[in-house]
């Protein structure tokens, strides 16, 4: 399983302090991002190759709030793997360690023309093994 820690700052809650809803993507975003980085691969990179990545389908479960000021931990691990998908499965876990967001993220391979592409074999391998790792 991957963590990213992050802080939870103002301009990521509403009024109340509590993390506004629509910002749970970016955190997973930054966190699937983290997650394929310290495999060794550059999202940029691939993009340049003809590689790039979209959201299939996103789903988020709120169980609790997350408030301005906490650091925040987001366990990240793959689910499910083909040479044209990814699906990413999320657990936030606020400063008190109470899980607080369950989330899903089925993301795919395409090319530059929206058609899917295989993902290269080094980065489907490197993947693979972290699921291998439980």
């Amino acid at each position: 399983m991957h963590i990213t820690k992050r802080q939870i700052y103002y301009y990521d809650t509403d009024a109340e302090g509590v993390v506004y809803y629509g910002n749970y993507m970016r955190f997973l975003e930054e966190a699937r991002t983290k997650f394929i980085e310290d495999l060794g691969f550059n999202l940029k990179k691939l993009s340049e190759e003809g590689y790039l990545f979209a959201i299939r389908k996103q789903e988020i479960d709120y169980k609790a709030p997350i408030w301005y000021g906490e650091l925040v931990e987001i366990r990240t691990k793959v689910e499910e793997l083909s040479q044209y998908r990814i699906k990413f499965y999320y657990e936030i876990y606020n400063s008190n360690n109470q899980r607080t967001t369950i989330a899903r993220t089925d993301m795919v391979c395409i090319n530059r023309n929206f058609h899917l592409n295989e993902m290269p074999n080094d980065m489907f391998e490197a993947v693979r093994k972290t699921m291998e790792l439980k």
